[in-house]
């Protein structure tokens, strides 16, 4: 564990402000749940909770038989970072941080579809651009989005291929319901 040097005292509502560098370092936004851990030296650790973490497996199993299909790369993400990767080197793009537009566009929970003009970056240090991200929406939540790349040429994705994004998007937030 590293040290921040901040210290704050808890209220007597038993309440602890987290300070807005670390929030703001951690992707934490207002609303957002918090894992509580403890361990045998008496820490307390808070984690950033993610229901699209706990079906990861699932998500991974999903994304390989839609990237199959669709002959695309296809990356599953939380509110964070890529937890699923498809049709491309999992190492490569595993646990990286999703790019702030992306996650504006999940908080405003808009898709993004290619049009032929922009070129958008998901995901942070990597070059492959998108071709459309549809959010995952769980319990009126945005918990995560499904981001199909562009497999090499840059063309608009096709009706069929925006159909079944969406579709999987829908079909992993009912999961999560669940």
């Amino acid at each position: 564990m590293k040290s921040t040097g901040m210290v704050r005292r808890i209220d007597n509502l038993g309440r602890i402000v987290i300070p807005k560098e670390i929030r703001y370092t951690m992707h934490i936004h207002n609303g957002d749940p918090l894992e509580i851990y403890t361990d045998s030296q008496g820490s307390v650790i808070f984690k950033k909770y993610s229901p699209a973490g706990e079906l990861s497996a699932f998500m991974q199993q999903y994304g390989e038989v839609l990237s199959k299909y669709l002959n695309r790369p296809l990356l599953i993400c939380d509110r964070d970072r890529v937890i699923s990767a498809a049709g491309i080197s999992r190492r490569e793009y595993l646990k990286k941080g999703i790019t702030p537009w992306v996650d504006e566009l999940m908080q405003n929970r808009k898709s993004y579809v290619y049009n032929g003009k922009s070129q958008l970056k998901p995901v942070e240090e990597m070059n492959r651009n998108a071709a459309m991200i549809t959010p995952i929406v769980a319990s009126s939540d945005v918990v995560g989005a499904i981001i199909l790349l562009q497999n090499g040429q840059e063309e608009a994705p096709s009706q069929t291929e925006i159909t079944l994004v969406q579709v999987a998007a829908t079909f992993l937030g009912n999961q999560m319901e669940k």
